[in-house]
């Protein structure tokens, strides 16, 4: 599928996974997003990972992937998106209190600090029916 289809699923969606670089290891966390103006938005708190892990940083920001899918599980039918790009933290007071009121917190905790993310790469695929014989 073609990158705006691919993003137009994710935005459909609320819940999705990032994965970043934690002790030069690889950290999947489950997170809900929000996806504006073509970049997916993420609110943190002070101490996760990914908090610290935007925050090295500079100009263009750390390199991450995120990936968003609806997956039936009966029929094994849906979608998967992944997408790599750069993420910053939302430093801007502004941004913050509009991300604030768009995105809620699936999580009892104060979440104060945002990270956007500029999709670089968009892939995306779609699990359809197999339209060949049963026997095959």
């Amino acid at each position: 599928m073609g990158r705006a289809e691919a993003l137009r699923l994710l935005g459909s969606v609320s819940l999705g996974r990032v994965v970043f670089t934690r002790h030069a290891l690889p950290t999947v966390r489950p997170v809900n997003h929000v996806l504006m103006d073509g970049d997916i938005v993420i609110r943190t708190h002070e101490g996760a990972a990914l908090t610290s892990h935007a925050r090295q940083g500079e100009g263009s920001g750390v390199v991450v992937a995120y990936e968003a899918d609806t997956i039936d599980p009966d029929t094994h039918l849906g979608w998967s998106v992944v997408v790599t790009g750069y993420a910053q933290l939302v430093t801007d007071p502004e941004q913050l209190i509009r991300y604030r009121a768009l995105l809620r917190p699936w999580v009892e905790q104060t979440m104060d600090y945002a990270v956007r993310i500029r999709p670089d790469l968009v892939t995306g695929v779609r699990l359809i029916a197999d339209e060949g014989p049963d026997d095959v």
